[in-house]
């Protein structure tokens, strides 16, 4: 496993992410292809023994459940705290990014996982309702308190995250080192204003949904899994692009072959050869781990990389909102 450091913090993590967003109670309110505590326990168990020790979830995901089980997770698995990188978020809750709000949210948080810090705290979209520098100085203050080590940012528009660190900046308070930003080779529209900011800032991107929601680990574009059948969000961001994105997952498929390498495998080198720190892995099998650690060390040519690329065409803007 290879490590990187986040942005200009001081903190390492693996080329690889475990993503929250898979564990929780299945719900219909939320996801109903999560998974239960005794299979958190085992990926988060098998993703430590792989080295990946980098976990990402929110306060809302599975509402909370999600940080309930990653912290029982580690306490059972008597993992020091030092020797995981634990991040969350806050946005999707009353008073969204509010001076109150982040207060409390924090703490919940905190309870869930069972930690009395976290190494990196994100909000979770841009908050047209409060005043940046509300938000940047109270998050500052978590860091000057030692509840949080670093700060990042999730999707949103490259003016936003630009104007978010300029407040910071003049202010001298904690600039953002991560972007956890919608990215993969079906969509790419970021690389439009938000990951050249992300660029100007030293800012580290760590992507969520790498695989486009799993099309991009398979030929087919739907497959027989519960989440197939049960997830909204992902149809939403991707259906109506079909038949333009199934000649992208045909190369993907093509160059896997020639690199004796599965799809999901070369989905994620792609985005480490565009500079991509850790992208948010969120598995379900064991499998699914041991796989996108194989990433790691997959290299992709020039060549390849715009042989992948070149189908693309330009769409709507999904993640920022």
């Amino acid at each position: 496993m290879r490590y990187v450091k986040l942005g200009h913090s001081d903190i390492t993590v693996p080329v690889i992410c475990v993503g929250g967003m898979s564990f929780g109670h299945p719900s219909e309110e939320f996801h109903a292809w999560t998974l239960g505590q005794a299979d958190t326990e085992a990926m988060v168990a098998h993703a430590l023994d792989l080295g990946v020790n980098f976990i990402d979830t929110a306060n809302q995901y599975a509402g909370g459940t999600s940080e309930e089980y990653i912290g029982r997770a580690l306490k059972r698995l008597d993992v020091r705290r030092e020797d995981v990188v634990l991040a969350s978020k806050v946005y999707f809750n009353e008073g969204k990014l509010s001076r109150q709000a982040i207060l409390r949210e924090i703490e919940g948080s905190l309870e869930r996982l069972q930690t009395d810090y976290l190494d990196l705290y994100q909000i979770h979209r841009f908050d047209y309702d409060t005043p940046m520098e509300e938000t940047m100085e109270t998050l500052h203050e978590l860091v000057q308190s030692g509840k949080v080590r670093a700060l990042g940012a999730s999707a949103m528009y490259g003016y936003q995250f630009h104007n978010l660190q300029l407040v910071a900046g003049q202010h001298g308070w904690t600039k953002f080192v991560t972007m956890q930003n919608h990215y993969n080779l079906l969509y790419r529209e970021d690389e439009r204003d938000l990951i050249p900011v992300c660029r100007q800032y030293g800012v580290s991107l760590i992507p969520y949904s790498p695989l486009a929601g799993g099309h991009l680990a398979r030929p087919a574009w739907n497959s027989d899994s519960l989440r197939s059948h049960t997830d909204r969000l992902t149809p939403a961001k991707y259906d109506r692009y079909k038949d333009e994105d199934m000649e992208i997952i045909a190369r993907v498929e093509e160059v896997a072959g020639q690199h004796h390498v599965s799809m999901a495998v070369t989905a994620l080198a792609w985005l480490y050869g565009r500079g991509c720190a850790s992208p948010i892995v969120g598995a379900t099998k064991m499998k699914h781990f041991d796989d996108a650690c194989q990433a790691a060390d997959c290299v992709l040519s020039e060549a390849e990389m715009k042989y992948l690329e070149e189908p693309y065409t330009a769409r709507k803007v999904s993640g920022a909102r």
